[in-house]
């Protein structure tokens, strides 16, 4: 791997060098926030000229979640969840927000690059499956006025000669509801992206692009904003002061969180608890066992062993303890995803995203994958948030009443119900960092 890093980064540099004009593109961005479910490309009004003349939405035929669906999202999320987190801090990802950047990329691949992508992303399930499993999963997520999902997306070309595939805009406008802009990419065009992401955050997310890089050619957008109540909100008397124990071993006094759950977790490694939201969506969290580390426990982990836990909850009395808590995390994901199989789309000269679009001045390729996530878990409920950037570069039954305290380092997941799937997964290992 460390190998063919550095050999990609040897051809970076000579391409920069010999390249008199670059291109570059930015998919996905990724917010979730508040918001009612909708997948669409609509957003704040913008200038730019529409791409999608004669590019019209069709009616396309979904598939249903079934287990092959469940247990490869269930494995690329777990998988993403061990390349990326920090052994130090608390780590947080949106495995939903780089499933749908990826996918959406994926569709412009071609060859071998398309075949580690979708390996990647649905395992044995091709790309079209891929596609219709995504479609009828985020139509299918719960959107009511108490757990909210909304979800958006729009590519903005850079009007310069590039030439965006009509098939490309097509699948993604079927699937994934993504309308298309060009415009020059200037102060006008900046404006546009941040007033859309704004809008589609309620303000949550200001701006995204503090600035074009010269050498931008593409950005896909997407938005997709979450806020969930709890089923039953905290009451004043249920939250009070208790002690944390960081990674570290530091202590440290924080607001701690009181509450009768009634869905009890063990594997044998970990104990944990089911905490719902209103209307489909709960908290999840694992606590290992005294003796068993974050890390190993976290490598631990499979797919299979994340969605066989919640199966296998246990319909009993248990007392719970959850800290406050927010903060950020971000990441950049390259070095992660070509870990994980997936090294062919980030190769300079030998990736194939010729169903993309085309241009004259060299190969399209991925140069980084950008992650950044927040959350805040308090009395009322949870919010969250993740962003996304793919840079695309071209060359020339029991009566007990069970107890878990989280007052050390935890993993946890928000998910939704009906599938079990993380649409968050991270670690707490200290309370405010």
């Amino acid at each position: 791997l460390h190998h063919t890093m550095h050999m990609n980064r040897n051809n970076l540099e000579e391409i920069v060098m010999k390249t008199k004009r670059w291109m570059s593109v930015i998919l996905c961005l990724s917010v979730l926030a508040m918001g009612v479910m909708n997948l669409s490309g609509c957003g704040a009004k913008v200038q730019a000229a529409n791409l999608m003349e004669g590019i019209a939405a069709k009616p396309v035929s979904g598939k249903a979640a079934d287990d092959a669906f469940k247990n490869s999202s269930a494995d690329f999320a777990i998988k993403l969840f061990q390349q990326t987190r920090d052994d130090n801090k608390n780590s947080l990802i949106s495995p939903l927000s780089v499933m749908l950047a990826l996918s959406m990329t994926a569709n412009g691949a071609k060859g071998e690059t398309l075949v580690q992508m979708e390996t990647l992303l649905g395992g044995d399930i091709p790309m079209e499956t891929l596609n219709e499993y995504l479609y009828s999963y985020i139509k299918a997520l719960p959107s009511e006025k108490t757990a909210k999902l909304n979800i958006t997306n729009s590519i903005w070309f850079k009007d310069n000669g590039f030439t965006a595939e009509k098939a490309f805009l097509q699948k993604n406008a079927d699937y994934y509801g993504a309308a298309a802009y060009k415009s020059p990419f200037d102060g006008k065009t900046l404006r546009d992206i941040n007033n859309r992401v704004k809008k589609n955050t309620d303000g949550m997310i200001e701006k995204i692009i503090d600035d074009f890089d010269p050498s931008a050619v593409m950005y896909l957008i997407n938005t997709v904003l979450f806020d969930a109540e709890w089923e039953n909100i905290y009451k004043k008397d249920e939250v009070r002061d208790g002690t944390f124990t960081a990674l570290d071993g530091t202590k440290k006094t924080v607001p701690m969180m009181y509450s009768e759950e009634h869905s009890y977790l063990d594997d044998g490694k970990a104990t944990g608890f089911i905490k719902p939201y209103k209307n489909g969506y709960s908290f999840v969290a694992l606590l290992p066992n005294e003796g068993v580390s974050l890390d190993d426990y976290a490598a631990s982990m499979t797919g299979k062993s994340y969605i066989d836990t919640i199966k296998n909850a246990k319909d009993v009395p248990v007392e719970t303890i959850i800290p406050k808590f927010s903060y950020d995390y971000d990441i950049e994901m390259s070095g992660a995803l070509k870990a994980l199989g997936m090294p062919l789309p980030f190769d300079a000269e030998k990736a194939d995203f010729s169903a993309l679009g085309s241009s004259g001045n060299g190969n399209i390729f991925i140069s980084r994958v950008l992650h950044k996530a927040y959350i805040a878990v308090d009395e009322k409920g949870t919010k969250a948030g993740a962003a996304t950037a793919v840079e695309i570069k071209e060359t020339a039954v029991a009566v007990d009443i069970y107890s878990v305290t989280l007052d050390r380092p935890f993993i946890y997941a928000v998910t939704d119900n009906a599938t079990g799937l993380p649409v968050f997964i991270g670690t707490v290992t200290d309370i405010g960092k």
